[in-house]
């Protein structure tokens, strides 16, 4: 155990995966056990993003309902009028429309009463993804324990959709909790969604990661699905590309400086396996434009890492 590299790692890569932990604590997933294990935690994230390519998850906010005449609707949608079971915060099946109207109408008084209109959010509709080829029993299950686990307290219903490209859960869960306080999901929600959706996959031996956008060089945020979907339908009215915001660059500058220093740790490690991780580091940066002109990617550093490849073990 080299504890220098690895509190170096540590040091930079918590930057990379886990910067929110740094300053405050919260429930997103964190980091546990010695120096050495949390090291090793990083290694694996490292690799999983630079030399496995692992998916990522997508976890979106697709709208909500103002009133109970668009949460029905949507609990039409989702369950295709009562075909697909649902599933409750309870964990008990919701299926056929005689269990959908008693679903309804306990949404409508079980708390504040829920007008059939009104101008506040009273429902949010998120949906958890995943690319094709993945388990959609496992997606599922990494679904109800995203779910138990962060919108606890709140009425929802969630169903599976494994009939197209990409096996993806649909959840609706009531805004209001049971003790009276609303949810209101910000952008930092979003991506703590997003790693617990990712960490419940990866306890089911499932490759996903959920870093985020600047980790990953990416310069440009993700359109919404409202507007692909509308576009893709010819209903989107206006169109303009220059309204997509790009992230902060000093936020590029610190995920640049982070990964070069990670990569300083790894090539210099006295680990064969954190140089061969060094190498595909190089490899990711020089092929990534936001980080491709770094004193680690560019320089000597990263062409010894490239050429030192470690040798396969003789068979």
């Amino acid at each position: 155990m080299n504890t220098a590299t690895d509190l170096a790692l540590l040091h930079w890569g918590e930057r990379l995966f886990y910067p929110a932990n740094r300053r405050t604590a919260n429930t997103a997933p964190h980091l546990r056990g010695t120096s050495s294990q949390r090291a090793d935690v990083l290694r694996q994230r490292i690799a999983a993003m630079v030399q496995r390519r692992a998916p990522q998850v997508m976890v979106k906010v697709t709208g909500g309902g103002r009133g109970m005449r668009a949460i029905t609707a949507h609990f039409h949608y989702i369950s295709k009028h009562g075909r697909l079971p649902m599933e409750d915060e309870r964990g008990d099946a919701v299926q056929g429309r005689g269990e959908l109207e008693l679903l309804v109408d306990e949404w409508r008084w079980g708390g504040s009463l829920i007008a059939e209109e009104t101008e506040r959010r009273e429902a949010y509709n998120i949906m958890l993804s995943m690319p094709r080829g993945t388990d959609p029993s496992i997606v599922q299950r990494a679904a109800r324990e995203f779910a138990r686990a962060e919108l606890a307290g709140h009425k929802y219903v969630m169903v599976l959709h494994d009939h197209q490209a990409h096996p993806h859960v649909h959840l609706s869960v009531r805004a209001e909790s049971n003790h009276g306080r609303r949810l209101n999901p910000r952008k930092a929600d979003l991506q703590r969604w997003r790693e617990t959706f990712a960490e419940k996959l990866r306890g089911w031996g499932i490759d996903a990661e959920a870093t985020r956008a600047t980790t990953r060089g990416v310069r440009g945020v993700d359109e919404p699905l409202w507007r692909r979907q509308a576009r893709a339908q010819q209903r989107l009215q206006r169109d303009d590309p220059h309204r997509m915001k790009t992230a902060a660059p000093a936020s590029h500058a610190l995920a640049r400086q982070a990964w070069a220093q990670v990569g300083q740790v790894l090539v210099r490690s006295g680990d064969p396996r954190d140089r061969e991780l060094a190498r595909h580091l190089a490899a990711f940066m020089q092929r990534t434009p936001s980080f491709r002109v770094t004193e680690f990617s560019s320089g000597r550093v990263a062409q010894k890492a490239l050429q030192n490849r470690t040798p396969e073990p003789r068979r």
